[in-house]
């Protein structure tokens, strides 16, 4: 198990992280950094053995985090920003069709999955619907808005 980033390395995490209890001081699930910042790596250890973990500070919130390789991409790669993440809830602004055959209509509520930034302005996602995971253009999905039911009398 070789780490892809080596001390000082420049990199950008891909993804929001919160605090998953092993930052002092926040209450778990708390946001530490946003996706798309940059900082740099001050140190590398593993967890559980087979998990690289980057301590990257990130010097303009003046935090030093600990990040999973799969989280970090090299500071100077292309960066699209999305506008949703992982298990964000979404829902159809158009009928989704294969070979013509509607799989998912309007208004219909899934979680995302996978974002995948493609060149400059394409991003696309892994959607989980209720019948069935497909790949969605960003332009294609609206934020799930939960209706409020309760009405005064």
């Amino acid at each position: 198990m070789k780490p892809q980033y080596d001390y000082g390395a420049e990199v950008r995490v891909i993804r929001n992280v919160r605090n998953d209890g092993t930052y002092p001081g926040l209450d778990v699930g708390a946001p530490l950094v946003k996706r798309g910042s940059i900082g740099h790596v001050v140190n590398v250890g593993t967890f559980l053995q087979d998990q690289i973990i980057y301590s990257v500070h990130f010097l303009d919130i003046d935090k030093i985090v600990g990040c999973r390789e799969e989280e970090l991409i090299p500071g100077d790669a292309p960066w699209v920003p999305s506008r949703f993440e992982f298990r964000d809830k979404v829902q159809s602004r158009v009928k989704l069709a294969i070979k013509g055959k509607v799989l998912v209509d309007v208004g219909t509520v899934g979680e995302i999955i996978k974002v995948l930034r493609g060149e400059p302005g394409d991003v696309q996602y892994h959607v989980m619907f209720p019948a069935k995971v497909l790949q969605v253009p960003e332009s294609a999905l609206a934020p799930h808005r939960v209706e409020d039911s309760s009405h005064a009398a």
